[in-house]
C-alpha cells in the first residue's frame, strides 16, 4: 500500500497529513494548535475529548485512527488522525473563528 505523507500550511501553522487507504488523514494536534493557539495542543485536544463527552456523550476518538508518522527528530510517531469528515466533526467542536477557514480550505483538498 503506497502512503503519501505531505504538510499542508495554515495561518503559518503546519499540519501534517497522510493519504491512507485513498483518503486524507489530518493530525488531530495540528489541527487543533492552528486553530487555537494553543502552547499545548495535545493537552487541549485531551481537554476537549473529555469536555464533548461529558456534554454530548460522543467521543471524539471514535473519529481517528493511529498512523505512522515522520517527526522532526528523525522518529516515526502515531499520531491520532482524522478523515476530512471526522476532522470537520472535530473542528465543529472547537471554539475559534478560524474554523470556518480550515472546513473550507480540507473541503477543497488544500489541507
Amino acid at each position: 500500500m503506497k502512503v503519501e505523507t505531505k504538510l499542508a500550511v495554515f495561518k503559518n501553522k503546519e499540519i501534517r497529513r497522510i493519504i491512507y487507504k485513498d483518503e486524507w488523514h489530518f493530525a488531530v494536534v495540528d489541527v487543533v494548535a492552528a486553530l487555537t493557539d494553543s502552547d499545548k495542543p495535545r493537552d487541549y485536544w485531551y481537554r476537549m475529548k473529555k469536555r464533548e463527552l461529558e456534554s454530548t456523550g460522543f467521543e471524539l476518538s471514535t473519529l481517528c485512527r493511529q498512523l505512522k508518522l515522520g517527526s522532526t527528530d528523525g522518529k516515526r510517531y502515531q499520531p491520532e488522525m482524522a478523515n476530512t469528515e471526522g476532522i470537520f466533526r472535530i473542528i465543529q467542536s472547537i471554539p475559534s473563528p478560524k474554523a470556518e477557514a480550515v472546513q473550507a480550505l480540507a473541503g477543497q483538498g488544500w489541507l
